[in-house]
Protein backbone atom coordinates (compact mmCIF):
# COMPACT_ATOMS: atom_id res chain seq x y z
CA UNK A 1 0.00 0.00 0.00
CA UNK A 2 2.40 2.97 -1.10
CA UNK A 3 1.96 5.63 -3.49
CA UNK A 4 4.12 8.96 -4.27
CA UNK A 5 2.67 12.14 -5.19
CA UNK A 6 3.94 15.24 -5.76
CA UNK A 7 2.49 19.13 -4.70
CA UNK A 8 3.96 22.43 -5.62
CA UNK A 9 3.49 25.30 -2.92
CA UNK A 10 1.48 28.43 -3.51
CA UNK A 11 1.43 32.31 -2.96
CA UNK A 12 -1.07 33.60 -1.50
CA UNK A 13 -1.93 37.02 -3.34
CA UNK A 14 -4.82 37.86 -0.90
CA UNK A 15 -4.08 36.45 2.25
CA UNK A 16 -5.12 34.03 4.96
CA UNK A 17 -4.12 35.43 8.11
CA UNK A 18 -6.11 34.48 10.80
CA UNK A 19 -8.54 30.97 12.09
CA UNK A 20 -12.21 30.95 13.41
CA UNK A 21 -11.80 27.87 14.72
CA UNK A 22 -8.03 26.26 15.10
CA UNK A 23 -8.66 22.32 15.77
CA UNK A 24 -10.40 22.47 12.24
CA UNK A 25 -8.18 24.95 10.86
CA UNK A 26 -10.97 26.85 9.67
CA UNK A 27 -10.46 30.66 8.23
CA UNK A 28 -11.58 33.96 9.22
CA UNK A 29 -11.61 35.09 5.61
CA UNK A 30 -10.82 33.57 2.18
CA UNK A 31 -7.95 33.69 0.27
CA UNK A 32 -6.13 33.02 -3.28
CA UNK A 33 -3.18 31.81 -4.15
CA UNK A 34 -0.87 31.34 -7.25
CA UNK A 35 0.41 27.76 -7.47
CA UNK A 36 4.36 28.18 -8.48
CA UNK A 37 6.21 25.81 -10.70
CA UNK A 38 9.60 26.59 -8.68
CA UNK A 39 8.80 24.80 -4.87
CA UNK A 40 7.70 21.56 -4.51
CA UNK A 41 7.71 18.88 -2.09
CA UNK A 42 7.46 14.97 -2.96
CA UNK A 43 6.52 12.53 -0.45
CA UNK A 44 5.96 8.52 -0.63
CA UNK A 45 4.09 7.06 1.92
CA UNK A 46 4.14 3.40 2.73
CA UNK A 47 1.06 1.54 5.08
CA UNK A 48 3.51 -1.39 6.11
CA UNK A 49 0.96 -4.15 8.09
CA UNK A 50 4.45 -4.97 10.52
CA UNK A 51 4.87 -1.33 11.37
CA UNK A 52 3.55 -0.01 14.87
CA UNK A 53 4.32 3.43 14.44
CA UNK A 54 4.54 5.64 11.95
CA UNK A 55 8.50 7.10 10.47
CA UNK A 56 8.88 9.87 8.95
CA UNK A 57 11.55 10.96 7.33
CA UNK A 58 12.06 14.40 5.65
CA UNK A 59 15.28 15.14 3.04
CA UNK A 60 16.79 11.82 4.56
CA UNK A 61 16.92 12.40 8.42
CA UNK A 62 13.92 11.14 10.32
CA UNK A 63 11.80 13.26 11.99
CA UNK A 64 10.62 13.40 15.91
CA UNK A 65 9.04 15.97 17.77
CA UNK A 66 6.70 18.65 17.25
CA UNK A 67 6.61 17.95 13.06
CA UNK A 68 6.59 14.13 13.40
CA UNK A 69 3.03 14.72 15.77
CA UNK A 70 1.70 16.75 13.47
CA UNK A 71 2.40 14.65 10.10
CA UNK A 72 1.26 11.54 12.41
CA UNK A 73 -1.98 13.49 13.32
CA UNK A 74 -2.56 13.77 10.29
CA UNK A 75 -1.89 10.26 9.02
CA UNK A 76 -5.06 9.63 11.91
CA UNK A 77 -7.05 11.46 9.46
CA UNK A 78 -6.61 9.30 6.51
CA UNK A 79 -6.67 6.21 9.02
CA UNK A 80 -10.37 7.31 10.15
CA UNK A 81 -11.72 7.83 6.57
CA UNK A 82 -10.46 4.47 5.37
CA UNK A 83 -11.48 2.35 8.37
CA UNK A 84 -7.77 1.34 8.73
CA UNK A 85 -6.52 2.53 11.80
CA UNK A 86 -4.15 -0.12 12.92
CA UNK A 87 -2.35 0.32 9.74
CA UNK A 88 1.01 2.57 10.19
CA UNK A 89 3.20 4.55 7.57
CA UNK A 90 6.66 4.90 6.63
CA UNK A 91 6.50 8.81 5.05
CA UNK A 92 9.25 9.83 3.02
CA UNK A 93 9.73 13.41 1.89
CA UNK A 94 11.45 15.66 -0.36
CA UNK A 95 11.37 19.07 0.20
CA UNK A 96 12.70 21.52 -2.60
CA UNK A 97 11.27 24.59 -0.26
CA UNK A 98 13.10 26.50 2.37
CA UNK A 99 10.86 25.41 6.04
CA UNK A 100 9.77 27.81 8.23
CA UNK A 101 11.13 30.95 6.31
CA UNK A 102 7.65 32.14 4.50
CA UNK A 103 8.09 29.71 1.86
CA UNK A 104 5.19 28.24 2.63
CA UNK A 105 6.69 24.67 3.06
CA UNK A 106 3.93 23.10 4.74
CA UNK A 107 1.61 23.95 1.99
CA UNK A 108 3.32 21.80 -0.28
CA UNK A 109 4.38 19.79 2.49
CA UNK A 110 0.55 18.54 3.71
CA UNK A 111 -0.76 18.80 0.00
CA UNK A 112 1.96 16.31 -0.92
CA UNK A 113 1.51 14.02 2.35
CA UNK A 114 -2.47 14.25 1.95
CA UNK A 115 -2.55 12.76 -1.42
CA UNK A 116 -0.10 10.17 -1.34
CA UNK A 117 -1.40 9.14 1.82
CA UNK A 118 -4.95 9.15 0.78
CA UNK A 119 -4.16 7.21 -2.44
CA UNK A 120 -1.92 4.65 -0.55
CA UNK A 121 -4.71 3.42 1.87
CA UNK A 122 -7.19 3.49 -1.22
CA UNK A 123 -9.27 6.19 -0.89
CA UNK A 124 -10.65 7.63 -3.64
CA UNK A 125 -10.76 11.24 -3.01
CA UNK A 126 -12.16 14.16 -5.81
CA UNK A 127 -10.12 17.14 -6.15
CA UNK A 128 -12.76 18.96 -3.49
CA UNK A 129 -12.51 16.11 -1.30
CA UNK A 130 -8.73 16.15 -0.82
CA UNK A 131 -8.60 19.90 -0.43
CA UNK A 132 -11.05 19.52 2.14
CA UNK A 133 -8.90 16.76 4.06
CA UNK A 134 -5.55 18.57 3.21
CA UNK A 135 -6.63 22.05 4.98
CA UNK A 136 -6.48 20.44 8.50
CA UNK A 137 -2.53 19.46 7.93
CA UNK A 138 -2.33 23.28 6.95
CA UNK A 139 -4.73 25.66 5.60
CA UNK A 140 -2.49 27.16 2.80
CA UNK A 141 -1.98 23.70 1.74
CA UNK A 142 -5.43 23.45 0.06
CA UNK A 143 -4.92 25.28 -2.31
CA UNK A 144 -1.86 23.23 -3.36
CA UNK A 145 -4.29 20.27 -4.54
CA UNK A 146 -4.74 23.16 -7.95
CA UNK A 147 -2.70 24.30 -10.37
CA UNK A 148 -2.65 27.94 -11.31
CA UNK A 149 -4.93 30.28 -9.45
CA UNK A 150 -7.30 29.07 -6.56
CA UNK A 151 -9.53 30.45 -3.78
CA UNK A 152 -9.60 28.77 -0.40
CA UNK A 153 -13.53 29.25 1.15
CA UNK A 154 -13.56 30.01 4.25
CA UNK A 155 -17.59 28.80 4.42
CA UNK A 156 -19.82 28.97 7.62
CA UNK A 157 -20.76 25.70 8.80
CA UNK A 158 -18.90 24.41 12.28
CA UNK A 159 -17.77 20.84 10.87
CA UNK A 160 -15.86 22.38 7.93
CA UNK A 161 -17.21 20.52 5.23
CA UNK A 162 -17.68 23.48 3.05
CA UNK A 163 -14.26 24.93 3.97
CA UNK A 164 -11.83 24.21 0.95
CA UNK A 165 -9.98 25.56 -2.27
CA UNK A 166 -11.59 25.61 -6.04
CA UNK A 167 -9.99 26.57 -8.90
CA UNK A 168 -10.05 30.16 -10.28
CA UNK A 169 -7.76 29.71 -13.72
CA UNK A 170 -5.51 26.91 -14.73
CA UNK A 171 -1.69 27.70 -14.70
CA UNK A 172 -2.54 27.75 -18.81
CA UNK A 173 -4.53 30.69 -18.77
CA UNK A 174 -2.05 33.30 -17.53
CA UNK A 175 1.82 33.61 -18.24
CA UNK A 176 2.53 35.52 -14.71
CA UNK A 177 5.93 35.04 -13.28
CA UNK A 178 6.84 35.03 -9.62
CA UNK A 179 10.81 35.49 -8.38
CA UNK A 180 10.98 34.09 -4.71
CA UNK A 181 13.44 36.67 -3.15
CA UNK A 182 15.58 34.67 -0.23
CA UNK A 183 16.93 36.56 2.13
CA UNK A 184 16.66 33.98 5.53
CA UNK A 185 16.48 30.18 5.34
CA UNK A 186 16.76 30.60 9.17
CA UNK A 187 13.71 29.41 11.14
CA UNK A 188 11.16 32.08 12.15
CA UNK A 189 10.78 33.67 15.83
CA UNK A 190 7.12 33.90 15.98
CA UNK A 191 5.57 30.92 13.87
CA UNK A 192 2.80 31.44 11.46
CA UNK A 193 0.53 29.72 13.65
CA UNK A 194 1.23 31.75 17.20
CA UNK A 195 1.24 35.09 15.10
CA UNK A 196 -2.22 34.31 13.61
CA UNK A 197 -3.37 33.33 17.25
CA UNK A 198 -2.19 36.27 18.68
CA UNK A 199 -3.06 39.07 16.02
CA UNK A 200 -6.54 37.79 16.16
CA UNK A 201 -6.61 37.92 19.56
CA UNK A 202 -4.76 41.24 20.24
CA UNK A 203 -4.40 43.25 17.42
CA UNK A 204 -7.36 46.44 17.29
CA UNK A 205 -6.13 46.58 13.45
CA UNK A 206 -7.79 43.01 12.64
CA UNK A 207 -11.32 44.00 12.33
CA UNK A 208 -10.17 46.59 9.41
CA UNK A 209 -8.23 43.86 8.02
CA UNK A 210 -11.03 41.17 8.12
CA UNK A 211 -13.31 43.93 6.31
CA UNK A 212 -11.45 44.75 3.61
CA UNK A 213 -11.34 41.37 2.23
CA UNK A 214 -14.35 40.87 -0.16
CA UNK A 215 -13.54 44.31 -2.04
CA UNK A 216 -9.62 42.61 -2.53
CA UNK A 217 -10.90 39.45 -3.44
CA UNK A 218 -13.52 40.45 -5.97
CA UNK A 219 -11.14 42.63 -7.72
CA UNK A 220 -8.20 40.62 -7.50
CA UNK A 221 -10.53 37.87 -9.76
CA UNK A 222 -11.95 40.59 -11.96
CA UNK A 223 -8.28 41.35 -12.67
CA UNK A 224 -7.05 37.50 -13.23
CA UNK A 225 -9.94 36.84 -15.73
CA UNK A 226 -9.12 40.17 -17.61
CA UNK A 227 -5.22 39.67 -17.47
CA UNK A 228 -5.07 43.01 -15.95
CA UNK A 229 -1.28 42.91 -14.19
CA UNK A 230 -1.47 46.39 -12.91
CA UNK A 231 -4.86 45.44 -10.96
CA UNK A 232 -3.68 42.08 -9.50
CA UNK A 233 -0.16 43.54 -8.70
CA UNK A 234 -1.23 47.34 -6.74
CA UNK A 235 -3.88 44.81 -5.00
CA UNK A 236 -1.83 42.07 -4.10
CA UNK A 237 1.15 44.69 -2.68
CA UNK A 238 -1.89 46.73 -0.78
CA UNK A 239 -3.34 43.43 0.87
CA UNK A 240 0.37 42.26 1.74
CA UNK A 241 1.10 45.50 3.62
CA UNK A 242 -2.79 45.91 5.08
CA UNK A 243 -2.02 41.98 6.88
CA UNK A 244 1.45 42.68 7.95
CA UNK A 245 0.36 45.96 9.69
CA UNK A 246 -1.91 43.69 11.93
CA UNK A 247 0.87 42.17 13.39
CA UNK A 248 2.43 45.35 14.39
CA UNK A 249 -0.66 46.06 16.79
CA UNK A 250 -0.47 43.04 17.93
CA UNK A 251 0.21 42.49 21.88
CA UNK A 252 3.06 42.54 21.72
CA UNK A 253 4.14 43.69 18.63
CA UNK A 254 6.04 41.84 15.86
CA UNK A 255 7.09 41.64 12.32
CA UNK A 256 8.56 39.22 10.67
CA UNK A 257 10.29 41.68 8.31
CA UNK A 258 14.57 42.09 8.29
CA UNK A 259 16.13 45.68 7.28
CA UNK A 260 16.58 43.53 3.92
CA UNK A 261 13.07 43.20 3.64
CA UNK A 262 12.35 46.77 3.37
CA UNK A 263 15.32 47.22 0.86
CA UNK A 264 13.54 44.56 -1.49
CA UNK A 265 10.43 46.44 -1.20
CA UNK A 266 11.78 50.10 -2.09
CA UNK A 267 13.43 48.32 -5.20
CA UNK A 268 10.58 46.68 -6.45
CA UNK A 269 8.54 50.30 -5.51
CA UNK A 270 11.33 51.79 -7.91
CA UNK A 271 11.19 49.72 -10.37
CA UNK A 272 7.42 50.14 -11.08
CA UNK A 273 8.88 54.38 -11.43
CA UNK A 274 11.13 52.70 -13.59
CA UNK A 275 8.60 51.64 -16.17
CA UNK A 276 8.87 47.96 -15.19
CA UNK A 277 5.41 46.61 -13.67
CA UNK A 278 6.60 44.58 -10.04
CA UNK A 279 4.93 44.16 -7.35
CA UNK A 280 5.87 42.45 -3.73
CA UNK A 281 4.17 40.16 -1.69
CA UNK A 282 5.52 38.93 1.64
CA UNK A 283 4.09 36.01 3.71
CA UNK A 284 4.67 34.95 7.35
CA UNK A 285 8.22 35.48 7.24
CA UNK A 286 11.18 37.56 5.73
CA UNK A 287 11.53 36.76 2.06
CA UNK A 288 9.96 38.42 -0.35
CA UNK A 289 8.09 37.11 -3.78
CA UNK A 290 7.51 39.95 -6.21
CA UNK A 291 5.23 38.97 -8.99
CA UNK A 292 6.49 40.29 -13.15
CA UNK A 293 5.52 39.86 -16.91
CA UNK A 294 8.18 37.44 -18.68
CA UNK A 295 9.59 40.30 -20.82
CA UNK A 296 10.92 41.75 -17.54
CA UNK A 297 12.30 38.86 -15.96
CA UNK A 298 15.72 39.47 -16.93
CA UNK A 299 15.64 43.12 -15.86
CA UNK A 300 14.26 42.00 -12.51
CA UNK A 301 16.12 39.09 -11.60
CA UNK A 302 19.34 41.11 -11.92
CA UNK A 303 17.85 43.79 -10.32
CA UNK A 304 16.79 41.96 -7.13
CA UNK A 305 20.14 40.10 -6.95
CA UNK A 306 22.03 42.90 -6.75
CA UNK A 307 20.33 43.97 -3.45
CA UNK A 308 22.57 43.67 -0.60
CA UNK A 309 21.98 41.05 1.71
CA UNK A 310 19.75 39.07 -1.34
CA UNK A 311 21.24 35.46 -0.98
CA UNK A 312 19.35 34.14 -3.91
CA UNK A 313 16.66 34.76 -6.38
CA UNK A 314 14.52 31.96 -7.52
CA UNK A 315 12.32 32.10 -10.44
CA UNK A 316 8.97 30.39 -10.70
CA UNK A 317 6.35 30.26 -13.49
CA UNK A 318 2.55 29.70 -12.59
CA UNK A 319 2.61 25.49 -11.06
CA UNK A 320 0.78 22.30 -11.78
CA UNK A 321 -1.97 20.83 -9.03
CA UNK A 322 -1.20 17.45 -7.56
CA UNK A 323 0.50 14.67 -9.43
CA UNK A 324 1.11 11.44 -8.85
CA UNK A 325 4.73 9.81 -9.55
Amino acid sequence: MKATAKAHTNIALIKYWGKREEALILPTNNSLSLTLDGFYTTTTVDFRDELSQDVFMLDDQEVTGEAYQRVTKFLDLIRGLSGKTDLYANVHSINEVPTAAGFASSASGFAALAAAGAKAIGLNLNDQELSRLTRQGSGSACRSIYGGFAEWEMGVRLDGSDSYAVPIAPKEHWDIRVAAVVLSSTMKKVSSRAGMKRTVETSPFYTGWIDSIPNDLNGIKAGIQEKDFEKVGAIAEANCLKMHATTLGANPPFTYWHDTTLRVMHTVQKMRENGIPAYFTIDAGPNVKVLYLPEDEAKVENTLRNIAGVSDVRLSRAGSGITYL
